[in-house]
């Protein structure tokens, strides 16, 4: 076993300035334990003890959640964990079991007054231990929200880039097989014998038509008749492929006294060939459109992702739209909003100022909020989210509400406790609105929630002014 006296503990960092008589009366007053492999040193709730100095082995703890087992931290040699000097947490809020053949020195915790009083430079190492324990746990914690943030919404956003990437391959290869040169219709192209009053006349009708911005969207049954109208002219006129020609020129809304009054302009033998060639083109246009359309879809959800995590901006606060991040995060989630079959009513005040803050923060905490809301709701198979921002003097407010079961009472009070989920293990850390709360009070706000069932209601309110 490994022999613990002045040197050892000084080849700890945090004890090289300290006094070597105050090192030795904490070995005199400390004890050394070995604890087998696997056996528990504290429960949840338990009093805490300490500190203790891991000499060899390890401690690691977890929790359990919803019957499943989450480890979060492993202590190993020269770490110090346990109870430490001005310590707010007095009980444990999870396990810690040995791993390996575990030795610690052990300080008695009735001591600490003792510490404390008469040896400043070994309470303030502790101290700092502490504080640096408080610092990389944060940073843990919000990394680690991050990522399940990030979790949460990347399943969503996979679906939201693949539909449009697949319909601009799909419509890509179709315009490629489309924009094939076909002998015979070339040749028919070639013979076409027109007046230039004819083409004139001809492009008067043809754009009376696709200039018109009263593109009513037909329903389903008005489309089918539409297009066995058309089918029915180009047979009765001899038009070649005129089942086919129909779909484009439905597309467009053509009817079939535009179609007549296009055919008034064009010489009865060129009938065929003119008609197949405006719905070439037609087909053409509508295929590049539907690419344009794909692709201006895929930027803006590239830009919504940007705007969302903040990307490329400085990371302290700044003015920004609160309802541009609130807007982002409905995008980012639009998938599951989709799936869950839920409404969204957005009741904005959008006479509110710029408000400064902490933009990719914001957005974490209407994501953590939003996606709680959507998870409740779906025990409905339906429901409906209400997002109204005001403001209030000199604050922002904002409530975000559901139509879900709502919140237990007796699950109420601890749900911004750290780690506390009544979600499934894989769905939830715990730690969401630990840290909606923790973001808010960075902004020197405040989050409040009401529930009842069939109403949950989040209040956000901040100071417009950082």
């Amino acid at each position: 076993m490994q022999t613990v006296d002045i040197s050892w503990l000084k080849s700890l960092e945090v004890f090289i300035n300290v006094p070597d008589k105050q090192l030795q009366w904490f070995i005199d007053h400390s004890e050394n334990r070995v604890t087998d492999d696997g056996e528990i040193l504290f429960k949840p709730g338990e009093t805490l003890t300490g500190p203790h100095i891991v000499i060899d082995g390890g401690i690691q703890f977890y929790m359990i959640q919803n019957g499943s087992r989450r480890d979060y931290i492993t202590f190993g040699r020269g770490d110090i964990t346990g109870y430490m000097p001005y310590s707010r947490g007095k009980v444990a809020g999870g396990y810690a079991v040995a791993v390996g053949t575990l030795h610690t020195l052990s300080f008695p915790t009735e001591k600490l007054p003792e510490l404390i009083k008469e040896h400043f430079e070994l309470t303030q190492a502790f101290v700092h231990v502490m504080s640096n324990r408080v610092r990389d746990f944060t940073a843990l914690q919000q990394q680690n929200e991050k990522m399940m943030a990030l979790g949460k919404l990347s399943a969503g956003l996979a679906h939201e880039l693949n539909n449009p990437a697949s319909a601009i391959a799909r419509d890509s290869d179709s315009l490629k097989a489309h924009l094939k040169l076909d002998p015979k219709l070339f040749k028919d192209m070639v013979m076409i014998r027109i007046e230039e009053e004819q083409v004139d006349l001809l492009n008067k009708e043809l754009f009376t038509v696709l200039t018109v911005s009263d593109n009513t969207r037909l329903s389903l049954k008005e489309r089918m008749a539409l297009e066995d109208a058309i089918t029915d002219w180009f047979e009765d006129h001899d038009i070649e492929n005129g089942y086919a020609l129909a779909e484009s020129f439905a597309d467009f809304n053509f009817s079939v006294e535009n179609l007549q009054a296009c055919a008034a302009a064009i010489p009865p033998a060129s009938l065929s060939p003119m008609f197949n060639l405006i719905s070439n083109l037609l087909v053409t246009e509508k295929m590049v459109e539907d690419i344009q359309l794909s692709s201006k879809r895929i930027a803006d959800l590239v830009s919504s992702i940007k705007n969302f995590t903040h990307m490329d901006r400085a990371q302290d606060k700044q003015f920004a739209d609160i309802h541009t991040g609130i807007r982002n995060t409905l995008t980012m989630l639009g998938y599951k909003i989709r799936k869950g079959n839920i409404q969204v009513i957005e009741d904005y005040d959008e006479t509110l100022p710029p408000v400064k803050g902490l933009i990719g923060e914001l957005n974490q905490v209407w994501t953590n909020i939003i996606d709680n809301a959507i998870d409740a709701m779906e025990l409905n198979g339906k429901g409906t989210l209400t997002i109204k921002t005001e403001r209030d003097k000199d604050f922002v407010q904002v409530k975000l509400s559901d139509d879900g079961p709502g919140i237990p009472a007796e699950v109420l009070p601890n749900i911004f406790d750290p780690f506390y989920t009544t979600k499934p293990m894989g769905k939830g850390t715990g730690m969401g609105l630990e840290v909606v709360q923790r973001i808010i009070y960075q902004h020197n706000g405040s989050v409040k929630v009401k529930s009842a069932p069939g109403r949950t209601e989040f209040i956000v309110c901040f100071p417009l002014d950082n």
